[in-house]
Order: structure tokens, then sequence, then C-alpha cells
């Protein structure tokens, strides 16, 4: 990459961009095609899937590059994108959509539990508590787990989840409230079960 793009703002890369520097694009996927490939594998299910999404979303910034207008951080607007591709490529397949959790070798990026020198056990109830979060996330309706993803998992503000979401900041609280009560009934409801 160009050493004089580096320290470019996201602002500056696009305004390069825009006039027909490649490369400034080039360094607003490298700075942010890891973050937005990981929220997508948490919201699809599906690496391959995720992949995919991820380079429509770079695609479709990259033709409506000059509507962007600043009014929210870039990677806001990008996540939109994406988000909205992942919501048509779920209703596309919903019909076949299967309840099966798969064979079981499916990696959970970003769920990784680091090894510090854990007592004998306490690794194997750490990815057992993994599995039951990814599991009753995936219980949730797509409304709650995307909004969920996006507070917890993406550490976004409330204003930027409305901006993603296109909600009013008061839904956003509302919606996050009910989403955390129905994964946390969830959760109490496999915990019974076990």
């Amino acid at each position: 990459m160009n050493a004089s793009l580096d320290n470019q703002t996201d602002s500056q890369l696009i305004a390069r961009t825009i006039s027909g520097e490649q490369e400034a694009f080039g360094m607003l996927i490298h700075k942010y095609q890891p973050r937005l490939y990981n929220a997508m594998v948490h919201f699809l299910r599906n690496p391959t899937e995720a992949e995919d999404v991820v380079q429509d979303a770079f695609v479709l910034a990259l033709t409506k590059l000059e509507s962007f207008k600043g009014n929210s951080q870039f990677y806001t607007w990008l996540y939109r994108i994406a988000h909205n591709a992942a919501i048509s490529k779920l209703r596309k397949k919903r019909p076949t959509m299967s309840l099966d959790h798969g064979t079981g070798d499916e990696q959970s990026p970003g769920f990784a539990v680091p090894d510090d020198g854990e007592r004998p056990g306490e690794r194997m109830e750490k990815d057992e508590q993994i599995q039951c979060l990814m599991d009753a996330m995936e219980r949730l309706s797509d409304e709650h787990r995307s909004i969920l993803i996006l507070r917890e998992m993406e550490e976004m503000d409330y204003e930027a989840i409305a901006g993603v979401l296109q909600l009013p900041v008061g839904t956003v609280r509302s919606r996050l409230h009910r989403a955390r009560g129905c994964l946390r009934e969830i959760m109490e409801s496999m915990e019974k079960n076990k």
C-alpha cells in the first residue's frame, strides 16, 4: 500500500477514491474488511455467505461512494449496506433454511477464549458457555440478533445503531431491551432443558 495513504482519514480516502485513486479505496477495504466480515459471520452464521456479503457491500459502496454524505461514519454507512445485503440473503434462503446446527466443524470467529493457564475443565466450561450463547443467538429473530450484534459485538452507540437500522434512537433502546430479554429467556429455557 502507498505510504502516503496510511495516515489519511476516511474522508480523505473517500475524496481520493472519487477522484480516481483506486488504491485509496483499497485502504478503506484493508481498514474495515476484517471487522465487517466478523460482524456478518455472527449475523449470517455462515463464513462463506459472510464473505459474499462483505464483497458485495464493498462493490456497492464503491459504486455509490459519491452518494456518501458524511452524516455518519463511513463504517456505519458500509455496515448498513452489508446488513441490507445480509437481510436480502436471509430472505432468499429462508424457505430452505435448516434448523440443523451443522456438523460441529464450523469455527466461531470472534468468540475465541484465550488460553491463560486455566484450571482443568475451565476451558471446557467456557466453550460450553460460548456454544450456549451461540445457540441462543441462533434462536433469536433476525431483528433481535442484528441489534445485539451491533451493540454488544460491534460496540456501536445507540445513535450509530439508529443510523444503521434507520430507526429512531428510542426504538433502538426498546428493541435492544426486548432483544436482551428474549436472549435471557432462551438461555434460561436451554439451561432448564439440560
